[in-house]
This record gives structure tokens, sequence and C-alpha cells, in this order.
């Protein structure tokens, strides 16, 4: 259970991600892939804060900082 959903904080995130940097999402599997990258670039900036998530609502946030950061370096290389 616990694989589905990380999958599903994976997509919202990406999704939302997607919503804030530009206007759409990337798909399915393009949201969860960003949503879970997103995780990891959150969780490690968080952690460099000393803030750090023990819920759902904190892992998605996490997410959707991280992986707007994530879209935000892409569209920095992209130019």
């Amino acid at each position: 259970m616990g694989i589905i959903i990380w999958l599903l904080i994976g997509a919202v995130a990406g999704w939302l991600a997607g919503n804030i940097m530009k206007g759409g999402g990337f798909g399915v599997v393009g949201n969860i892939v960003v949503g879970i990258v997103g995780s990891v670039i959150g969780g490690f900036v968080f952690s460099l804060l000393g803030f750090g998530s023990t819920s759902m609502l904190g892992s998605l946030i996490t997410a959707v900082v991280g992986a707007v950061i994530l879209l935000y370096i892409v569209s920095i290389v992209k130019k």
C-alpha cells in the first residue's frame, strides 16, 4: 500500500508543479517521475534548512517544492 501512496503523491506533486511552472501537466507517467524526483530534491533542500515532514500533507508540500525547483532548473538548462 505504501508504494501506491508514494506514486499518488508523486503524480499529484508533478501535476501541481507543472501547473505552477508552465500551465500544464506532463501526463501520468511524467507527473509521477517529476514528483518523485522532486520529492528527493525537496527532501534534500528541506533537510538543509532543518525541516522535515511527518505527514502526507508535509510529504506532498516537500515534493511540490522540489518538483518546482526541478522544473525551474530544467527550464534554465533548456535555454
